[in-house]
C-alpha cells in the first residue's frame, strides 16, 4: 500500500514546486480581492493533506515506467515447445485444422499450462513438430554448439527466439504465427533452463 501511495503522490510533489515557483513572480493579474477565511483553511487542509503524502528524503520514489526494469537476455537457454500448425504450415504434415482453429487451440492450451496442466501431454497430443520439442539456443553475439545442439538464435525461427529469451525458467509464452517471423504456425515456448 506504501509504494501505491507514493506513485500516486508524485503529481503533489510537482503541483507542489509548480505553486512554489509562481508565488514568487509577479501575478499577470491584480488581486482583486483578501481570500476568505473558509479559503485559507480549505487551502491549508490541501496542503496538509499533500504533505502527509510526500515521501521522506530517504524514500525514492520511481516513476511509473521505470517500474518493470527489462532484464538482460542470458546467453544460453533451454526451451521446450509445442507447435500448433494449419493446414499447409509445415511442410511434410498432414494437418487438416484451418488457421483460426489453430490460434484457437494454442490460446486455449497456453491457458491450460498456465492452470496447472502437464505440458509433457499437451505436447504428447497436440504438437506438429517431433517431441520432446526441446532446443538449446545462444543469443545473439554468443557462439552456438554443434556438438552440444545449441543453435545460434537467428538460425530458428524468428518468434521462437524472441518468445524463449525474455521468459524466466518455468515460463510460458506464446509465438503467434506470422508469416516470415514464425511460418510454421502458434509455438507455445517454456523456458526450461
Amino acid at each position: 500500500m506504501k509504494k501505491l501511495l507514493l506513485v500516486f503522490s508524485l503529481p503533489f510533489v510537482v503541483l507542489g514546486f509548480a505553486g512554489c515557483e509562481a508565488s514568487n513572480s509577479k501575478p499577470t493579474t491584480p488581486a482583486t480581492s483578501a481570500p476568505s477565511s473558509a479559503e485559507t483553511a480549505q487551502k491549508s487542509d490541501e496542503s496538509t493533506a499533500s504533505n502527509a503524502a510526500l515521501p521522506d528524503a530517504s524514500t525514492t520514489v520511481a516513476a511509473p515506467s521505470e517500474e518493470k526494469v527489462k532484464q538482460p537476455e542470458p546467453s544460453y537457454i533451454t526451451v521446450q515447445h509445442c507447435l500448433i500448425g494449419f493446414k499447409g504450415s509445415v511442410p511434410g504434415k498432414p494437418i487438416s485444422r484451418t488457421k483460426e482453429e489453430a490460434k484457437e487451440l494454442a490460446t486455449k492450451l497456453l491457458e491450460e499450462l498456465k492452470a496447472g496442466a502437464n505440458f509433457e501431454d499437451i505436447i504428447r497430443k497436440n504438437t506438429d513438430d517431433s517431441p520432446p520439442g526441446i532446443y538449446k539456443m545462444a543469443n545473439f553475439g554468443v557462439s552456438p554448439n554443434a556438438r552440444e545442439q545449441v543453435f545460434a538464435r537467428g538460425e530458428m525461427v524468428p518468434a521462437f527466439g524472441n518468445t524463449g529469451f525474455p521468459l524466466q525458467v518455468g515460463e510460458y509464452g506464446l509465438a503467434e504465427f506470422d508469416s516470415k517471423k514464425s511460418p510454421y504456425g502458434w509455438h507455445i515456448v517454456k523456458r526450461v533452463e
